[in-house]
C-alpha cells in the first residue's frame, strides 16, 4: 500500500478505533481505580510548538519521508478514578527520536527531519485518544519513554510519563525507580506488541491514564 494512502486512512480511523482496543469502562459498583501518578515534565517540551502537530509523528508536513526507527501505533483512554472517561481532554505527547535527539533547541546531534517529535490530539466522548509514533528509544541517562501532557476544562494540567514493560533500562532509570512500587511501575510499563497496518510493519501498545485521587 502506498505510504501517503495508508497514511491518510490511519488519520481517518484515528478517532473511530475498534473497541478491542480499549478496555470498557469500569462498572459503577467496581472500585475505584489507582490514579496514575503524575511525573516530571523535564526539560525538553518544545518552547515552540512545531506547525505541523497533529495524532501522526512518522510524517512531517510537506516532507516525503518516514521517521526513523519501528512505527508505535499508541492508544487508549483518558478516565477518572470512577472509570468515567474524560472527553474533549487534550492530549500531547513528545519524545527523543530515533538519534536519541529531542526536538529541541538544546539538541546536541543530528535530528531525524521526518520525525514530528510531539504531537497532539482531543480524547472522544469514550475518553479515548490515539498516536501514531516510533517506539521510544533511550539515550544517556534515561530508558525509553514518552512524556504526556493532558489539559482540560475540570482537570487544569496533567504531567506524565510511559515507560515500555520489560525494558532492561527501567531499573537504572531513576524517574522509573523513583516509582518504587512494582505495581505502580507495571501500570506506567506499557506492552508492546507486533502489529500490521498494510504493508507496514509496527508495534503497537495501549496506555490508560487514570487522573484523580
Amino acid at each position: 500500500m502506498d505510504n501517503d494512502i495508508a497514511r491518510r486512512l490511519w488519520l481517518k480511523g484515528a478517532g473511530i478505533a475498534t473497541g478491542a482496543l480499549f478496555a470498557p469502562s469500569v462498572p459503577a459498583w467496581a472500585a475505584r481505580l489507582a490514579a496514575t501518578p503524575a511525573m516530571t515534565e523535564g526539560p525538553f517540551y518544545p518552547p515552540q510548538l512545531p506547525l505541523d502537530s497533529d495524532n501522526d509523528l512518522t510524517h512531517v508536513k510537506g516532507r516525503t519521508g518516514v521517521a526513523r526507527g519501528v512505527v508505535l501505533d499508541l492508544s487508549g483512554r483518558i478516565i477518572d478514578v470512577e472509570g468515567r472517561p474524560l472527553r474533549d481532554t487534550r492530549v500531547e505527547i513528545w519524545q527523543c527520536d530515533a538519534f536519541g535527539q529531542y526536538h529541541h533547541p538544546a539538541a546536541t546531534g543530528p535530528i531525524d527531519a521526518n520525525f514530528q517529535g510531539f504531537g497532539r490530539t482531543v480524547s472522544d466522548a469514550q475518553g479515548r485518544y490515539r498516536f501514531l509514533t516510533i517506539k521510544p528509544v533511550p539515550y544517556p541517562g534515561r530508558a525509553p519513554h514518552i512524556h504526556f501532557k493532558l489539559r482540560g476544562p475540570e482537570l487544569g494540567e496533567f504531567t506524565t510519563q510511559m515507560f515500555v514493560a520489560g525494558e532492561p533500562l527501567n531499573e537504572r532509570d531513576f524517574l522509573y525507580r523513583s516509582l518504587r512500587d512494582r505495581q505502580v511501575q507495571a501500570r506506567m510499563s506499557v506492552t508492546l506488541s507486533a502489529a500490521r497496518e498494510g504493508a507496514t510493519s509496527m508495534v503497537q501498545g495501549t496506555y490508560d491514564i487514570v487522573l484523580g485521587t
